[in-house]
């Protein structure tokens, strides 16, 4: 049984073209060992691959337009993957149909990352996201989906240079790997990987504290009232939270405004003055500092790659 990951030839960048005619595409692009994608662009081949191998991966699939099924043939059990989501998904053992419906345009992009790989980056936090996908991994899972999101504007972006590496570029496959992590970094910090080996009323507090701050963090109560709200003190609500998020409530919502933003530079519908007063911020300038801290690029390169 071969495996997905093992078939590299000396050249450790490789393009195989799996389908090219007239308006549709399915490349797979070999990185390195441990790590290749899948750029599909099909509108009216159904699509129909079957995976069957011992393979401990972890896949993001990133459903631009379309729809996606896997079919899990071993536990009987189907999942859609529906567009503008990307989805984590991670599998132990494979024996896995993904397929598409025919006559309907299909734009998707599926990153497979081998066990081995991950391992390169394991920390002794069990906590952190990669340590969690890798033990994960180790369960003999067949297929499990591990998290759902909406598309955005960010993962767009890297995704565009990683598919558009130029092709007589030198060092693709370290530049082609570099934008990898840098795409897992992203999509993997969305996980919420609260610790769960905690007091049950710390963990009530701040399950309480988040779920408010979810629903209120364009204009958040200030510390005082959440305090009052989740029925503890100040100090007590600031150390929980920070102990069970590793985060300050502060950090936190800054946190789920600039994914907001993310996804509204995505649907490209407001300006970027207008998407910082959207998510909470007052001055555009402060909100476009925040958002290049955070993820590197200003959310106008963001607004104008994605046009």
């Amino acid at each position: 049984m071969e495996s997905l990951f093992f078939n590299i030839t000396s050249t450790k960048y490789r393009v195989t073209e799996l389908l090219n005619s007239e308006n549709e595409y399915i490349k797979r692009v070999d990185i390195s060992n441990g790590i290749f994608f899948l750029d599909i662009h099909v509108t009216q081949t159904k699509i129909q691959t079957h995976f069957k191998n011992l393979d401990r991966m972890v896949a993001i699939c990133v459903v631009k337009e379309g729809t996606l099924k896997i079919h899990d043939n071993i536990e009987k059990s189907e999942f859609y993957l529906n567009q503008n989501t990307i989805n984590i998904v991670a599998s132990s053992k494979q024996d896995l149909t993904i397929s598409t419906d025919e006559n309907e345009n299909r734009d998707v992009f599926i990153l497979f990352i081998a066990d081995f790989f991950l391992k390169r980056y394991l920390s002794t936090n069990p906590n952190e996201p990669i340590d969690f996908l890798y033990n994960l991994l180790k369960e003999n899972i067949t297929c499990k989906l591990i998290n759902t999101q909406p598309i955005d504007a960010l993962s767009l972006y890297i995704i565009d240079k990683i598919i558009n590496i130029k092709p007589y570029s030198t060092m693709k496959s370290i530049t082609c790997e570099h934008n990898i992590l840098e795409f897992m970094i992203q999509r993997l910090n969305l996980l919420d990987m609260a610790d769960k080996h905690l007091a049950d009323d710390e963990l009530c507090i701040s399950k309480n504290a988040k779920e408010i701050l979810l629903k209120n963090f364009t204009n958040p109560p200030t510390i005082e009232l959440l305090a009052h709200l989740c029925a503890t003190n100040e100090s007590k609500l600031k150390k929980v939270f920070k102990k069970v998020y590793k985060t300050t409530i502060y950090e936190y919502v800054q946190k789920l405004r600039l994914e907001k933003a993310n996804l509204l530079l995505k649907e490209q519908l407001l300006n970027i003055g207008e998407i910082a007063k959207e998510v909470g911020y007052k001055h555009q300038g402060h909100f476009s500092k925040l958002f290049f801290e955070t993820y590197g690029v200003y959310p106008k390169d963001l607004l104008k790659k994605n046009s």
